[in-house]
């Protein structure tokens, strides 16, 4: 088992790959009464186009399919997964994002029993016809919900409107029409192909025995049998630069209407340690630009265009980035124009190295404080260890941001991909 120290956050990570290809990283926490268990796939909504595992054709599945398995892995032959975890006095849960599924649990007792459960249920797939029938009602309420819901629609719609090939531009529930299209057999192949050991990663945190953690998950998954590991095929989406639609305003009941303007980030950065980099530098510059503190955000508040509402962020997974800015705001075309004309002058926009620096350290110390959640540092291994990262790298990759790197992504701001996505009342 490999023993990764390290020195800023004084922690000590537990590494092992395991024979069926599984990695397996465990945390111990010191004096923390929680375990927190999380075990993801690297594979969500966007994975709808793929060669099977042990074929040879490229097959496309209907939309939503991840976010639908999600819903099904709880199902065990002998009774549901987060039963189970209850009477072990634990709570339960799972999500799906664009490019990655993960089931995790969260515990003061019974750390161990939980381990292996979370690897038993994920790693059984028991489903019939009929449950899958039964849970096509269940989900088309959940989408409707969301269909409902303003500031998802605003959200996603804001997402929709930068892409035009991209999967990434569909509802990661997939529509109604789309799940009711889905099948047993299709859910059995995405399965097989994506819930592979190798395809997967283990992070449990807490007050846990690394030895005795590691070897409770060796002997488990030497009890089970899995096929030879082979690499995944998907599609190489190919997406135009341009955006899709520059404008899109939409009709809700809503108590103040709401606003994002979104820009599409081309620029397909070669490695993990060059995109960290540009995100963090991102976020870095919104704080300077949007913080509480700052000048530019008071002016907007003292004109009224923006309230507490107003956020500004940027995301990016594997091949698609984006910039994100907008709030709830009755004088939608009023902050709209101001958001224009602030990307259209960005370059002009100059930063004293003394606020650069505060700033930076702010943001040394949000990746700090995250150490003193089990469930916030587990999220965070999860959502980077998929981009290539260990996330306890950040704090010192943090430290190397310069405030050229701060001008270098005000580039990315750039009015020929943006657009803008409204709900107005």
């Amino acid at each position: 088992m490999e023993e990764l120290y390290y020195q800023t956050l004084k922690e000590t990570l537990y590494h092992e790959k395991l024979d069926n290809g599984l990695e397996v990283y465990l945390l111990p926490k010191v004096g923390f009464e929680k375990t927190y268990g999380l075990f993801s796939t690297r594979f969500g909504s966007v994975d709808t186009t793929f060669i099977p595992l042990g074929e040879n054709k490229m097959i496309t599945v209907e939309d939503g399919v991840a976010h639908f398995l999600e819903h099904k892995m709880f199902d065990m032959k002998d009774g549901d997964a987060a039963d189970k975890f209850a009477l072990l006095g634990a709570s339960s849960n799972a999500f799906t994002s664009s490019s990655r599924t993960a089931y995790l649990f969260s515990t003061t007792s019974h750390e161990n029993e939980c381990v292996e459960l979370l690897l038993d249920f994920v790693q059984e797939l028991a489903i019939t016809d009929k449950s899958v029938e039964k849970e096509k009602g269940i989900i088309g309420q959940e989408i409707k919900m969301y269909d409902d819901d303003p500031d998802w629609r605003v959200y996603f719609g804001s997402i929709e409107n930068l892409y035009q090939n991209h999967p990434v531009a569909k509802d990661i529930a997939g529509t109604v029409e789309t799940v009711n299209r889905t099948t047993k057999e299709m859910l059995e192949t995405c399965y097989k192909t994506f819930y592979h050991p190798n395809n997967m990663m283990l992070f449990v945190v807490g007050n846990i025995d690394p030895h005795v953690t590691m070897k409770l998950i060796i002997d488990n998954q030497n009890k089970k049998h899995f096929d030879l590991p082979q690499p995944i095929v998907r599609r190489e989406i190919k997406e135009p630069l341009d955006i899709k639609t520059p404008l899109v305003e939409k009709t809700m009941d809503v108590e103040m209407s709401k606003i994002i303007v979104s820009i599409k980030v081309n620029e397909q950065l070669k490695t993990p340690l060059e995109k960290l980099k540009r995100e963090l530098s991102l976020n870095i510059l919104f704080d300077l630009l949007f913080s509480k503190s700052s000048k530019l955000y008071n002016e907007w508040l003292e004109k009224g265009i923006i309230n507490d509402s107003f956020s500004a962020n940027f995301t990016q997974e594997r091949d698609y980035a984006f910039i994100q800015m907008g709030g709830d705001q009755d004088r939608y075309l009023e902050l709209k124009d101001q958001i224009y004309d602030f990307i259209e002058h960005i370059k002009d926009i100059k930063f004293n190295l003394e606020d650069f620096e505060r700033i930076k350290r702010k943001n040394i110390g949000n990746f700090i404080n995250v150490y003193n959640s089990p469930e916030a540092i587990a999220n965070l291994f999860s959502r980077y260890y998929f981009e290539g990262i260990i996330s306890l790298d950040i704090v010192d990759i943090i430290s190397t941001i310069q405030l050229e790197d701060i001008y270098s992504v005000m580039k990315y701001f750039d009015l020929k991909y943006t657009s803008t996505f409204i709900v107005k009342k």
